[in-house]
């Protein structure tokens, strides 16, 4: 029985992953790419480049609905020839008959989370650089100018709280992905301008961990600023935090990160302080560790609907999963929005939509 299942449950899926992937990626890139190069000149290699360097995103995407419309097909196929209701007089349950479909279900979530680990992040970077690199595009998510990290210390009051007092401040004008330019560095001490560094260029020395700052000055400020005094140098070597180069290297959208890169850049946004984009990455984040998980949930909901549904008309079936898939995305979409603004944590608002899918799939089994 679970091969009989198994073999009619995997041919249909891998079409309707096919089917899924190359409407996707028909809807959302060619019509994109075809309008950057008559506006902004993309050559046709990169946009070829592009297109197949999306494919991966959208295969993405269509593996959970796949799972969603082909259970679905393959239980109302089984109940309309009767096979279910075999099956079911011979004493075996409607549990132990979708207990395959919920086993490959499975196994797609685990393929599902690699591929969106694996391969997704690298070529959806690979796509944006080319389309920075050939048509001008600007990614949001890239900080290459006006890089600014302030650092801060811990300092205990005399009634023993602990509070954060800024250190430092550090600013440079661009990043053109080897060395700093225009930087301006601001130091304090108990409150007051200590010193201000200002140099041409400055770039990371890896082997002694400071920076290597070249053509520039530095002003010494007394207190109250009764006297300054400045020092002119070529090279000189500063010791600050390799932050501000993390920041502007390791800037990408949450969808060009893995989840290990995305926690690295929380850690660093972290330092920065930057609250509204630590919050929206971890939202991000336990987003892309929960949506495999759907796979599991779809294949639930598809074979409870399908056993209860004893026509095998496709139409009708693809029409159920576009409107599944659609109240899915609205609800997570809506739901992901409390949690960017803080109403929910990340984890609540990642994982809801699939708390309540899972809810209306064993409902749908009960009832089945």
């Amino acid at each position: 029985m679970d091969s009989y299942i198994l073999r009619e449950f995997i041919m249909p899926f891998i079409f309707c992953v096919a089917m899924f992937s190359c409407v996707g990626v028909a809807i959302a890139t060619i019509s994109d790419l075809s309008h950057r190069i008559i506006e902004s000149n993309l050559p046709l290699f990169s946009a070829f480049q592009v297109f197949i360097l999306k494919f991966p995103e959208y295969v993405g995407y269509a593996l959970p609905f796949s799972v969603l419309l082909t259970s679905l097909l393959t239980y109302s196929r089984l109940s309309k020839d009767s096979e279910l209701i075999a099956l079911q007089s011979s004493g075996i349950s409607l549990y132990r008959i979708i207990a395959p479909t919920i086993v490959a279900s499975l196994v797609i979530t685990l393929v599902t989370f690699a591929f969106n680990e694996l391969i997704i992040p690298p070529s959806n970077y690979r796509a944006t650089s080319i389309l920075a690199g050939d048509s001008g595009i600007v990614n949001k998510y890239t900080v290459q100018q006006d890089i600014f990290y302030p650092q801060y210390e811990e300092i205990i009051t005399a009634d023993g709280k602990v509070k954060r007092e800024l250190k430092s401040l550090f600013y440079a004008q661009e990043f053109d992905g080897r060395e700093m330019q225009n930087i301006t560095v601001i130091e304090t001490n108990n409150h007051q301008l200590e010193k201000i560094t200002v140099s041409e260029s400055g770039n990371w020395n890896n082997n002694e961990d400071e920076w290597d700052f070249s053509n520039g000055v530095i002003y010494d400020i007394k207190i109250n600023l009764s006297q300054i005094s400045s020092n002119f140098f070529q090279h000189k070597k500063i010791p600050l935090p390799k932050t501000p180069l993390e920041l502007a290297s390791k800037s990408r959208s949450p969808y060009e990160m893995n989840i290990r890169e995305s926690f690295e850049y929380i850690e660093i946004l972290e330092q920065v302080g930057n609250q509204k984009s630590i919050l929206m990455y971890r939202v991000r984040t336990a987003q892309k560790i929960s949506f495999p998980f759907i796979c599991i949930i779809f294949a639930m909901i598809g074979s409870a609907i399908g056993a209860k549904f004893n026509q095998n008309n496709k139409g009708t079936s693809f029409g159920l999963t576009v409107l599944i898939v659609f109240g899915y995305y609205l609800t997570s979409f809506f739901i992901g929005s409390l949690g960017l603004i803080d109403v929910l944590s990340p984890t609540m608002a990642a994982w809801l939509p699939n708390f309540i899918c899972f809810g209306i799939g064993v409902y749908l089994l009960t009832k089945s």
